[in-house]
């Protein structure tokens, strides 16, 4: 069958979710998942838009071995010499150029007519061949450029040295039907076009970017972009995970496949949703919590005698398996190896497996059973190694409907060893995070805080998310614990952590506010 190739920007367009804001570290354990998942391209992010960026996308370029690692540049020479820097250390690098085309972007945004966009475009894409083998190069907001512009475009870019022209539907305002013809027409009409890849990009203001994507492969498209979950800017991004698994279940009508290692999308999503944030919503195909639940006493009745009566996609082709292992406070350590395998974790060393055993056993003496989704929340609650300035030891709280609730916080710092507050609060949760200030003395403001349940009932998980501000920095923490007020205050002190790490780092800029394909 036909290959199509995947690109995955969730490092760079994902990243540009509201709220979003990945370091080095975790780009990099995203890259290496993505790496196992068999993506062709990771896009690691846009190395102009500030030192830390380029430094991300270095770290990237470094770390991956058996995919191609792209940089984004506008159209501009200081761009393509950041991408330059960014991925010289990578085994297969590439660069990704764009260049509004459509008439409102011209108008407002360019001040351009069309013949400076097509010098434009043919300068900047000669200048990035020399140094680069892999050039792609995206017509921005190309679903609403003049059909008979974006053909002479694509025809400038092949000549000009491109080796993929991508067709970015950037505002997510297409049709299936109309976005597919774009890529007929240009099969159609433009010379040497057989000599490079289309590649399809789509945003899903309208909740059409998985259909539109779909529509692009009918009518030619070689390589489809997009990220993990559908983050991304606004509405998000063509969601890769339900791509790859339309191909897979209807190859029969698409006649073509994505070459991913489909096993590895569950633990991708679970990985991407943790590091930014940003939770799976429960009816989210393929990897929603949802997707392979089924209630009605009908549905669950044509599932005990087949299941493919309500089931056209198997939990295990996404990497989810039944448990077989029921774990409690009674079980050991040699039962709880077998599950960290068997859930996927079999390169942790001892000294890992220890720390989390440890954990598991603390869990099990407040839970009567714990889950997979258990095991997986105290595994990932913490996946990468912030300098721990803070460390929550003691957390005493005192509720009374009648009175002002207060907490006492102990926590032990760096620098000062143990140290004790007590503070009021309006509420629970403001009261421990008054003590912690206190105890911190970090001037920062709460910018988000949310809580999610990892799994089911009353004594379930609770994972707590806070972004925490400090002039121009901001940082995500998270905490995880079947008391939701200790959760809250294990987020709050990794927040800080992070915080203070990412302040002594060298020249962290921020990212240019831009909205890019």
């Amino acid at each position: 069958m036909r290959k199509i190739y995947i690109f995955d920007t969730t490092l760079r367009d994902g990243e540009q979710s509201p709220g979003v804001n990945l370091n080095t570290q975790e780009k990099v354990e995203i890259a290496l998942q993505l790496e196992k998942l068999g993506v062709d391209r990771i896009e690691a992010g846009f190395p102009a838009a500030s030192p830390g960026d380029l430094a991300a996308v270095n770290a990237v370029a470094r770390a991956v071995k058996n995919a191609t690692v792209i940089g984004l540049a506008r159209s501009r020479e200081q761009d393509i010499d950041a991408v330059r820097e960014a991925v010289k250390g990578a085994q297969d690098p590439g660069i990704h150029l764009f260049l509004a085309t459509s008439p409102i972007h011209r108008k407002h945004k360019l001040r351009m007519e069309k013949e400076q966009v097509l010098e434009t475009a043919d300068r900047m894409i000669r200048y990035a061949k020399q140094y680069f083998d892999k050039v792609e190069f995206s017509p921005e907001d190309a679903g609403r450029t003049e059909l008979d512009f974006l053909c002479q475009v694509t025809e400038l870019a092949i000549k000009a040295g491109a080796t993929v022209v991508n067709i970015p539907d950037t505002v997510g305002y297409l049709t299936p039907y109309e976005y597919g013809n774009i890529f007929k027409t240009l099969k159609e009409n433009v010379p040497g076009i057989e000599t490079i890849q289309l590649s399809a990009h789509c945003h899903d203001d309208l909740g059409m970017a998985t259909a539109n994507a779909l529509a692009a492969i009918l009518n030619g498209a070689d390589q489809i972009e997009g990220t993990i979950n559908g983050i991304g800017e606004r509405a998000g991004n063509t969601a890769l995970e339900e791509v790859a698994l339309a191909l897979e279940t209807r190859s029969d009508y698409f006649q073509a496949k994505t070459t991913l290692n489909l096993k590895e999308i569950a633990k991708t999503s679970r990985l991407v949703s943790k590091l930014t944030g940003m939770p799976v919503p429960g009816n989210k195909a393929i990897v929603g919590a949802n997707a392979f639940a089924h209630e009605s006493g009908i549905h669950q009745d044509g599932m005990l005698k087949e299941k493919t009566t309500y089931e056209i996609i198997s939990p295990d082709t996404i990497g989810l398996k039944d448990s077989k292992l029921v774990l409690g406070k009674h079980s050991g350590r040699h039962a709880f190896r077998e599950k960290l395998v068997d859930l996927g974790y079999e390169s942790l060393n001892e000294e890992q497996v220890n720390a989390a055993f440890g954990k598991f056993k603390d869990l099990a003496d407040r839970k009567k059973t714990v889950s997979d989704e258990d095991i997986r929340a105290l595994l990932e609650e913490k996946l990468t190694e912030t300098p721990e300035i803070y460390a929550l030891e003691q957390l005493t709280v005192a509720f009374d409907s009648h009175e002002t609730p207060s907490a006492t916080v102990r926590l032990k710092i760096a620098d000062r060893g143990i140290v004790e507050k007590q503070s009021k609060g309006n509420g629970s949760v403001d009261a421990i995070y008054q003590a912690i200030d206190a105890l911190a003395a970090e001037a920062v403001e709460l910018d988000d805080y949310s809580i999610k349940s990892v799994t089911d009932g009353t004594d379930a998980l609770g994972e707590v998310h806070v972004v925490l501000k400090q002039g121009e920095l901001s940082a995500q923490g998270r905490g995880v614990s079947t008391d939701i007020l200790e959760a809250s205050a294990r987020a709050y002190v990794d927040a800080l952590n992070r915080l203070v790490d990412k302040r002594k780092a060298p020249a962290r800029g921020r990212r240019d506010n831009m909205t890019l394909i």
